[in-house]
């Protein structure tokens, strides 16, 4: 029996000097999460690059969705859970600042784009963009492929530009309105439509198309891209990847990709 006692108290001792070297070892913290950015379509390459340098620096890759900034801001407007939002126009971002829904002080507009008419790789068409110039005749019958010019940024931005110069009427009859600007160039460079209308810096990713027009700047309003903070989001990697992207080091990412990044 005292044998039995002795080695009740010695295991007693060796669970309690457990319990005091456990008290002593420091809580083990989480793992950071990775934000969830949702982006407009137009980003794709250049917003991948960007979560791509960041993991590099040692945070969780940033999860990304990509669609047309209407459908983004209704999934925001819906319940949807996230940690940025960036637009490819300030109209839907205003939407969302209306209804609560972003941290007002984190949005800034830190891209602006160009719109461009492209073509199948192997055209040799040229147009320059003026008042009553021969888009019509260029469609030659076919299909003009732009997002659609109801709801998606760059369809609203390209009707700007063609009512601007009087020839959104001749042609809104050929119009294949796409859901998003990736999908309207998928179109071109598919060979579904001989002419189409996207930003520049989708038609620099795209090896088969090319740029057959440029629209200046003074016939639609200016392309900017507002970032912000989503008011429902928790998670400090969010705030940390969207000061990143406004760094010097991320704006020069956006710039390879033919981004103007002020």
């Amino acid at each position: 029996m005292g044998r039995y006692f002795l080695l009740l108290r010695r295991v007693s001792g060796v669970l309690a000097l457990l319990l005091a070297l456990g008290a002593c070892i420091p809580p083990v913290f989480a793992a950071p999460k990775a934000p969830l950015v949702l982006a407009a379509a137009s980003l794709q390459e250049s917003m991948t690059a960007a979560a791509e340098a960041w993991r590099r620096h040692g945070h969780p890759r940033p999860v990304l969705s990509f669609a047309a900034s209407s459908a983004l801001a209704r999934q925001i407007s819906g319940g949807g859970q996230a940690d940025l939002f960036v637009s490819a126009d300030e109209d839907w971002m205003d939407a969302l600042a209306k209804a609560g829904l972003i941290v007002p002080e984190t949005r800034k507009s830190f891209l602006v784009g160009a719109l461009v008419i492209v073509a199948p790789a192997d055209s040799r068409l040229r147009l320059r963009p003026a008042p009553g110039f021969a888009l019509l005749r260029a469609l030659g019958g076919g299909k003009l492929a732009m997002a659609d010019p109801d709801s998606v940024p760059a369809g609203r931005y390209g009707r700007e530009a063609l009512q601007h110069f009087g020839v959104w009427d001749q042609v809104s009859g050929q119009v294949v309105r796409a859901e998003n600007v990736r999908a309207a160039l998928g179109l071109v460079a598919h060979g579904a439509a001989p002419l189409g209308i996207v930003y520049a810096t989708d038609a620099l990713a795209e090896p088969h198309v090319r740029m057959v027009g440029v629209f200046p700047p003074g016939s639609h309003a200016p392309i900017t891209y507002p970032l912000a903070r989503l008011r429902t989001s928790t998670n400090p990697e969010g705030e940390a990847f969207r000061r990143f992207l406004l760094s010097g080091e991320g704006k020069a990412i956006f710039r390879r990709y033919g981004f103007v990044a002020p």
